[in-house]
């Protein structure tokens, strides 16, 4: 090392071979000062450039070498492929070892595949940066484990971002249909208050459907859903999730900070609710870029975006069905219970997101029912709709499909009746199920059961409407008359004890 105004500068061997050298020190005596082999002292000595060059580690002899041609021919020939069937690195180690007896690691192949594809891409392979404006938001579906009514469902969870400001909302669905998509975002728009100008979706929602590179199928229900909100729409093109990135990042990072851990809600509506609260506290965290909480660059982007309509869109497809012989209709492969009495109908089904209403065709409402997603092997039904064929058929009653939807102690009570009394008691529960719902007429019919009281109109349909409000069922109990027998007597008796 050398001194230069007191600061001690490190000079490396290299740098001080080459010194000695343009002083004319032989490599002999620069090999004897500097203690290195006089080789190294030539290496040094000689260099003509010092410029840096970049590192890179020696290729070293590897197994797969002989194999490289091969490995090359396969993933050439993938270029004529559709993406999703193209060798992997794992498929190509596979191959090498079933096909030709390859005995080296799958590291190498992982590494050279890898490597191999990068040298390979085409001028136009990459991605683009996108500007996005206040207005714009992107559309994706995600699928998460919830609790859902006590069972563990996968709900779909549609995710709507705003590129401008990253505001993100999330909404729980039971589907990806066109009627889901359109419920999802008008809860979306609802929470908001505001329509977005413009939205991008991808291919695979239920919205729409590409039938050609350059045309997409929209479904009826989204078309009008787009009409009603005046909405510009784009698809992106096939294998092009980078055209919205900001709703496919916000699915996965939904998913981890929203779903976890394991979320437990009455309904889809209930776990809407709780996604959309912590979606509006995230909004006090700063955006990545701008530096500005994204809740206040959210507030400026709806200033840009239109006002809710006056009425809300009501995403509905229509079928028409006739009614088999025990009045049910069936709807992508599910069958739901309109009812016996409409055996033989032509019916309108309404199939709306959660629910399935059947009507006449000159507006009858038949049955409400939840809507079904996959095939389910059991008929959907409502059991009030079988109510008054029982009251019919009394005797059909211990083979009756509903028997079981009936609280243990009032089901017992009603086989232990005549013809009479079960053609009475179908008749009340009926009258009171379409003024409450079948649960409550059931359930206070049990109630006053188990009182000892018999079933009448008054008391059962009070007794259901207090519990369909959320209320306990209250006791009923029997009047003291006592006091009044005196005035069940004679007239003579009465005036003589009064005497």
């Amino acid at each position: 090392s050398r001194e230069r105004k007191g600061m001690t500068v490190p000079v490396s061997v290299q740098q001080r071979i080459r010194v000695l050298d343009a002083h004319g020190v032989s490599w002999r005596s620069i090999a004897k000062e500097v203690g290195v082999a006089r080789d190294t002292v030539a290496k040094y000595a000689g260099r003509e450039d010092c410029s840096p060059k970049p590192e890179h580690s020696a290729s070293r002899p590897s197994k797969l070498d002989p194999f490289k041609a091969t490995v090359d021919g396969w993933l050439e020939a993938d270029r004529f492929m559709p993406r999703k069937q193209r060798h992997t690195a794992k498929r190509v180690y596979d191959r090498l070892v079933s096909e030709r007896g390859y005995g080296g690691a799958y590291s190498s192949v992982q590494r050279y595949v890898k490597r191999w594809r990068e040298e390979h891409r085409l001028p136009s392979d990459g991605y683009l940066e996108l500007e996005w404006h206040p207005g714009e938001a992107q559309v994706d579906f995600g699928m998460a484990r919830a609790v859902v009514g006590g069972d563990r469902v996968d709900v779909h969870c549609l995710v709507v971002t705003f590129p401008y400001s990253n505001m993100r909302y999330c909404a729980a669905l039971p589907g990806e249909n066109a009627e889901c998509v359109c419920a999802g975002l008008r809860t979306v728009f609802e929470h908001i208050g505001a329509v977005p100008l413009t939205l991008v979706l991808d291919n695979a929602t239920g919205a729409g459907h590409r039938v050609a590179w350059d045309r997409v199928s929209i479904v009826k229900v989204f078309e009008l859903f787009v009409e009603h909100y005046r909405l510009e729409t784009r698809f992106c093109n096939p294998n092009s999730g980078n055209e919205k990135g900001s709703v496919e990042n916000a699915v996965g990072f939904l998913r981890r900070n929203i779903m976890v851990p394991l979320l437990n809600a009455e309904s889809y509506a209930q776990l809407t609710r709780y996604m959309l609260e912590r979606c509006d506290a995230m909004a006090k965290e700063t955006h990545y870029r701008k530096g500005a909480p994204i809740g206040g660059l959210f507030a400026e982007e709806k200033a840009e975006m239109q006002p809710l309509p006056s009425k809300p869109y009501d995403a509905i497809r229509w079928e028409v069905r006739k009614a088999d012989k025990d009045g049910r209709v069936q709807v992508d492969g599910n069958h739901y219970l309109a009812g016996p009495s409409w055996r033989g109908w032509t019916l309108d089904v309404a199939l709306r997101a959660f629910d399935v209403t059947i009507r006449t065709q000159d507006g009858r409402t038949c049955a409400r029912l939840p809507r079904v997603y996959g095939d389910s092997p059991a008929t959907i039904r409502d059991p009030a709709t079988l109510l008054p064929a029982l009251g019919r058929k009394t005797n059909a009653w211990p083979d009756s499909t509903i028997r079981d939807d009936f609280p243990d102690k009032l089901r017992l009570a009603i086989d232990r009746m005549d013809a009479k009394a079960r053609r009475n008691a179908f008749r009340l529960i009926s009258r009171t199920s379409d003024a409450c719902g079948f649960e409550p007429a059931v359930e206070a019919g049990e109630h006053l059961v188990e009182q000892g009281h018999p079933l009448d109109e008054a008391s059962l349909t009070t007794m259901a409407r207090r519990i369909a409000s959320g209320e306990k069922p209250y006791e009923q109990t029997a009047p003291d008359l006592t006091g009044y027998d005196v005035f069940m007597q004679p007239r003579g008796t009465r005036e003589r004890k009064e005497a």
